[in-house]
């Protein structure tokens, strides 16, 4: 379980931590190597092996931002795998944290009032920092926010990008700030009631994980994921390296819940499934997990708190968009939502929901957002429901840029194949031809996705978050007509009125 703040780590935690009387203790999983060394400013210092695990551990001089590099047998110098800082990149030295620089304390969420809203650090502000953040948060509280969620922000390759590709998973990306910066918007959320989900990835990294298989066998060729080689979840040793990480967000920056990437691609065949672990590791802060639909393992197996329910968000994305291509083609049956939203057997507000998030937005061609008269129909059936509700930036205020894919990969060779395969990705699509996708490694595509400056929320997100810190946990389907595209669902005195046909909502006491 997770170490109180302030009291060091214990025998085989991974990474450098410096300790008062003016050393550092690093360790580092290298089962396969023979010897390691850390590289300083002062010279070249030995790490012993420490366990059967595969753990190396030794001290050097050395404090808060001092640097260092790690070689095994004699090799390349590379960064620590579980380096906490990266202030120049992934190709760059590692730095020392000290976590008291960084300490702060959790407020805890509930799911009972809880209304997430996701946000890209990148593109959030015109800075695209940790800090440029902050002065928007006062205004999200007032709002009805409670809690923001940040996507990844693990050191991935180049300045922008999603943030899914992160290869230093421990230290917080440079261009956004580094681990201080992260520290200071958790404090500032905290200080105004907010709470902070972070977004991590544990089903692959990124491009450049041959600096991390030089130490360890971090891969499996048993299972394959879309995005990079599969994490062998069956080695002690990967098991550490993400229950640690999981760990670290929470005791080091106290971040306040976990939302984990894609769970379906991460493969674990042990008694113990890695994302059970990583739930019963972080004790009572929220996990909340990424899940294909209709797999309902991360609630009815792994203890985690809620998990994503996308099958409301594709039901309702054809039900106002008429879109039927891809994984679109089965959905847009106002009874199926209203399945939907009655849980389908699970506590309702174990289940997030959206209008629009991330992955609906950027995955698309141009990265196009719902058009208004859409969206609000789709907020409101989402912030009316008992399910928890997550907002994505920019739709509060009818956002009119989008949120496009965008890359900075620093291979030429896997730029290359980024901007080939972001183009295959739609040719199968019968509305586009593949023709015009944006470049994701012109910057650009990046500037287009950043938020417009000045926009004031909608009165209908106002007034239905509102509505919600004030009505009963109970929902009522009054009505779910197929034929006419008509919803009407009631909690307490209020009832919503939704006309999918003509896009409109009303809400009536």
């Amino acid at each position: 379980m997770i170490q109180p703040r302030g009291r060091g780590y214990a025998p085989g935690m991974l990474g450098a931590v410096p300790h008062d009387d003016g050393t550092v203790e690093l360790t580092v999983w290298a089962p396969t190597a023979r010897s390691l060394a850390v590289h300083t400013a002062n010279g070249a210092h030995p790490l012993d092996r420490s366990d059967d695990g595969g753990n190396f551990t030794g001290s050097f001089p050395g404090g808060h931002r001092d640097e260092y590099l790690v070689c095994a047998d004699g090799g390349e110098t590379l960064p620590d795998p579980c380096s906490r800082w990266q202030p120049y990149g992934v190709r760059g030295v590692s730095a020392v944290l000290d976590p008291r620089r960084v300490a702060d304390e959790p407020i805890g969420l509930s799911l009972d009032e809880l209304v997430i809203y996701e946000l890209h650090v990148g593109t959030f502000s015109d800075e695209g920092t940790f800090d440029a953040v902050i002065p928007k948060l006062r205004g999200l509280r007032k709002l009805g926010v409670t809690a923001i969620e940040l996507m990844p922000v693990a050191t991935f390759p180049g300045q922008r990008g999603w943030g899914y590709d992160g290869l230093y998973t421990y230290a917080p990306h440079p261009a956004y700030g580094g681990p201080e910066g992260l520290a200071r918007v958790v404090a500032a959320a905290h200080e105004i009631g907010l709470g902070v989900i972070l977004d991590v990835v544990y089903n692959h990294v990124g491009p450049g994980n041959e600096a991390l298989t030089a130490f360890a066998p971090y891969f499996t060729s048993k299972h394959s994921t879309f995005w990079g080689d599969a994490l062998d979840y069956e080695n002690r040793g990967v098991r550490e390296w993400a229950a640690q990480n999981a760990e670290m967000w929470i005791r080091d920056y106290a971040v306040d819940g976990l939302r984990l990437d894609a769970v379906h691609a991460i493969f674990d065949d042990s008694p113990t499934h890695i994302c059970k672990e990583i739930k019963d590791r972080v004790g009572d802060a929220l996990v909340i997990s990424e899940m294909e639909t209709d797999d309902w393992r991360p609630i009815d197996e792994w203890g985690h708190d809620a998990q994503w329910a996308d099958r409301s968000h594709h039901e309702l994305h054809v039900l106002l968009t008429g879109e039927r291509d891809g994984y679109y083609a089965e959905y847009g049956s106002v009874s199926g939502l209203a399945a939907d939203l009655r849980g389908r057997g699970h506590e309702t507000r174990r289940l997030v929901v959206c209008a629009q998030n991330h992955d609906q937005v950027g995955n698309r061609a141009l990265g196009d957002r719902l058009p208004p008269d859409a969206l609000k129909v789709a907020a409101a059936v989402t912030l009316f429901s008992t399910c928890t509700p997550l907002l994505f930036m920019g739709e509060e205020t009818l956002e009119p840029h989008p949120f496009q894919f965008f890359t900075d990969h620093i291979d030429p060779e896997i730029a290359a194949a980024t901007r080939k395969g972001r183009k295959q990705e739609f040719e199968a699509f019968a509305s586009f031809a593949g023709e015009g996708v944006p470049d994701p490694q012109d910057v650009e595509t990046f500037l287009r996705s950043k938020l417009s400056d000045g926009r004031r929320p909608d009165p209908l997100y106002r007034r239905l978050l509102e509505l919600r810190r004030k009505l009963p946990h109970e929902l009522e389907v009054v009505e779910a007509d197929d034929e006419a595209k008509r919803l009407r669902l009631r909690r307490g005195h209020v009832e919503l009125d939704v006309d999918f046909a003509n896009k409109t909502v009303a809400l009536r006491d």
